[in-house]
């Protein structure tokens, strides 16, 4: 009997142990794939990012920001290559912001400078400062509004705004993979996070200013109100296309339901809409009435399913929907593993 009950302890600890290991070896497996994931994603993003500057950006003579922006600037007036330009401003400021402001940056930033500079290195060489989008290329000037293209004898027809987009949707894949992979941009946000540290004033603030002083400097150097103009649309349309990669398309929901049929609403929730949810009690703010809130995240087609017969199970109910931009957890996307 002794040796039963020893026998039958022994057998659930090496199955412990065995479904631990086969866990700890899962996780590792995980972390592993996710960072292959978060690198395939820094270069991809690092070569968009050389695209969207040397194929959009620089021939149209716009400058979105960053010292990319500023690099393409001198590159026209004082013609040297743009990676050159970029990375004497990119390993200053990544030195002044280790020093001033802590080894914040991390390994992945410094790769996606070195890569977003040899990807533009290798763009310049290659390719040259050929626009993609254009309506002719000749070899002179026949209207008024045709664009040199950089370093070249030749002239081309110009579709700013259409330029302007693509450009926009590039830089905002691009830079969004880079921040997903776990990196940050470097370049000019560091003297935004430098300036934020002394003065307390908003890093996004700070970062718009920096941008938008970059982005006159197009005025400043070509004379065409227009072209700081085109800069600012592309930064706008970088910034949407950025939280879209970063936040997703935000198809979940959060609803915060007051009800006085608790019971009704959380079968439906439950049995139903097959999701969980938690359950506050509070008081009202008027009578001090003890009212009870359901909290449930789901997803469109679910919410709508839960609009459609809120009626039926409490027409008293208070709702409030609210926009969820990522949900991690049982039912949705998984914990980070690191």
């Amino acid at each position: 009997m002794l040796f039963g009950k020893f026998g039958k302890t022994l057998f659930a600890n090496i199955s412990y142990f065995c479904r631990r290991k086969k866990m700890r070896e899962m996780e590792q497996k995980n972390i592993v794939k996710e960072q292959i994931i978060a690198y395939l994603m820094l270069i991809i993003g690092s070569f968009l990012f050389a695209v969207g500057d040397v194929m959009f950006v620089n021939p149209y003579l716009l400058a979105p920001g960053g010292t990319y922006g500023l690099a393409n600037v001198l590159n026209t007036v004082w013609p040297w290559r743009i990676s050159y330009y970029a990375i004497c401003m990119d390993i200053p400021l990544l030195l002044i912001g280790t020093w001033i402001l802590g080894p914040k940056f991390g390994f992945k930033t410094v790769l996606s400078t070195i890569l977003i500079f040899a990807f533009t290195w290798i763009l310049e060489t290659f390719w040259g400062y050929n626009p993609v989008i254009h309506e002719g290329i000749v070899d002179a000037a026949t209207m008024p509004t045709m664009v040199q293209i950089p370093h070249s004898e030749q002239f081309f027809i110009p579709d700013y705004f259409l330029n302007t987009v693509v450009a926009g949707i590039i830089y905002g894949i691009a830079i969004g993979l880079i921040f997903k992979s776990g990196a940050t941009s470097g370049g000019s946000d560091i003297i935004s996070m430098i300036i934020h540290k002394y003065t307390k004033i908003s890093l996004g603030t700070l970062v718009m200013v920096v941008d938008s002083v970059i982005t006159l400097t197009t005025l400043i150097a070509f004379k065409q109100i227009r072209l700081p103009i085109y800069s600012i649309i592309l930064i706008f349309i970088e910034g949407k296309v950025i939280d879209l990669i970063v936040e997703g398309m935000k198809t979940y929901k959060t609803v915060y339901i007051v009800t006085n049929n608790v019971e009704a609403m959380r079968n439906y929730i439950l049995n139903d809409l097959k999701r969980g949810g938690t359950l506050f009690v509070g008081k009202g703010l008027y009578g001090g009435a003890e009212r009870n809130m359901i909290y449930v995240s789901l997803e469109r087609a679910d919410l709508v399913k839960l609009k459609n017969n809120l009626r039926h199970i409490d027409p008293t109910a208070f709702v409030n929907i609210l926009d969820s931009a990522e949900i991690m957890g049982q039912g949705f996307k998984a914990l980070p593993t690191e």
